[in-house]
């Protein structure tokens, strides 16, 4: 009875830290946008809504295809995407971009294009549970001009190993002027180190 449980067990732990794979894209972003699944996370604050997504490694990867690619060519994407984690992080105020919410008052406008344009790096952070700060790679900021019903923006940091040994990491950002204090969100680092992937 013993061994049919420690059997039973092990099939559970295996199976649920297997690597899910999918054939399309499209079946990946669907999985990866549902929140029980831990890739994506919400909050809305004085009625700011934010989402945050965490894209796998295989997305990033995908994006930069075309064609049939060749085994080599998916593994050489993968060993350059995979250094890095990609958090694309949305913003919006009555369902539209942030500048949209202050286009007439021209003084505040100004000051929230610099500061998404140059500023976010003293606005989001990425920590651990010992607060040791993860220093941003990168960040992209597309102007939409108001075509887009949200402010989002891409967060490049490195793939590091005081990362991907935590149980979990935070993801602040803090006031760009259209509300007060900091906005966090706790992510587990399991979703990082056991990603979805796809099937070229």
């Amino acid at each position: 009875m013993n061994k049919l449980i420690i059997i039973l067990t092990g099939y559970v732990l295996l199976t649920s830290c297997s690597t899910k794979t999918f054939d399309s894209s499209e079946a990946l972003l669907v999985y990866i946008k549902e929140p029980g699944n831990e890739y994506v996370y919400t909050k809305t604050v004085n009625g700011v809504d934010f989402s945050l997504l965490y894209k796998p490694t295989d997305i990033l990867v995908h994006q930069e295809i075309t064609g049939k690619p060749s085994e080599g060519e998916i593994d050489s994407l993968r060993n350059k995407y995979k250094k890095y984690l990609y958090f694309t992080l949305s913003m919006s105020k009555n369902n539209q971009e942030l500048l949209s919410n202050v286009a007439k008052d021209k003084q505040r406008f100004g000051a929230m294009v610099n500061e998404l344009a140059f500023g976010m790096e003293e606005k989001v952070h990425l920590y651990t549970p010992k607060k040791d700060t993860i220093m941003m790679a990168d960040y992209i900021y597309p102007r939409m001009y108001g075509t887009s019903g949200a402010t989002t923006m891409l967060f490049v940091y490195p793939r590091e190993e005081k990362v991907t040994n935590a149980e979990f990491m935070t993801f602040t950002v803090g006031d760009v002027g259209l509300y007060k204090g900091e906005v966090k969100f706790k992510i587990p680092t399991k979703i990082m180190n056991n990603e979805p992937k796809l099937k070229f």
